[in-house]
């Protein structure tokens, strides 16, 4: 038997595309030029954007949807996985070059996303929905790869200016974590709060 695409018109197709080309019109330009840079920041950004397809198949009640964000998400790993060992060789052979590196893609770091018309406003109902927030940043991102793999706290051989640099990152971590928290406390309140309004209303 023939399948057939149903049009719902649940999205506004013409908002669609027109956000379409003013992404695809405007471009990325990564404003650092060194290798090492690009290297932190796609292994970051490639694991941020499996994290975000995989939380977003996870939500879908069509089975076929589910199946292709699964694809994606499983793609966007081996890209991450390359990038992750990228780095992982290049702070066993040079650590003083790249931890400046990793703390300028770590305090610079922007989520999937970035760029997108209005996308303040859609990274909050991302968030809200559990896909991407900062928390998830801080526990599937920064603290698995930056803490755990990378190591960066027990680094060692670094220059000063390295050091000074493996600093101000962990004093920028520790202070993600705690707003990390703080955004997580206040989705649980704002989700037991729509559960509450949500039963009254039944």
């Amino acid at each position: 038997m023939r399948d057939y695409i149903v049009v719902t018109r649940a999205l506004d197709l013409v908002a669609l595309e027109r956000a379409r080309m003013q992404q695809v019109s405007h471009g990325f330009k990564f404003p650092y030029e060194s290798s090492i840079d690009t290297f932190v920041y796609v292994a970051l950004q490639e694991l941020a954007t499996r994290i975000s397809h995989a939380g977003t198949g996870a939500l879908l009640a069509d089975e076929s949807g589910k199946a292709i964000m699964d694809r994606v998400a499983r793609d966007e790993n081996l890209h991450y996985l390359f990038y992750r060992d990228i780095v992982t060789a290049a702070l066993e052979v040079n650590p003083s070059l790249v931890m400046p590196a990793i703390e300028r893609q770590v305090r610079g770091f922007k989520m999937p996303g970035t760029g997108i018309d209005n996308f303040d406003k859609f990274a909050l109902a991302i968030a809200r929905a559990g896909i991407y927030s900062r928390s998830i940043h801080y526990k599937k991102i920064i603290k698995p790869v930056i803490l755990n793999t990378w190591k960066i706290d027990k680094t060692e051989g670094l220059n000063p200016v390295a050091e000074e640099s493996r600093v101000r990152t962990m004093t920028f971590i520790e202070r993600l974590e705690k707003k990390a928290a703080r955004q997580q406390a206040r989705l649980e309140e704002q989700q037991a709060l729509a559960a509450d309004v949500e039963s009254e209303v039944a």
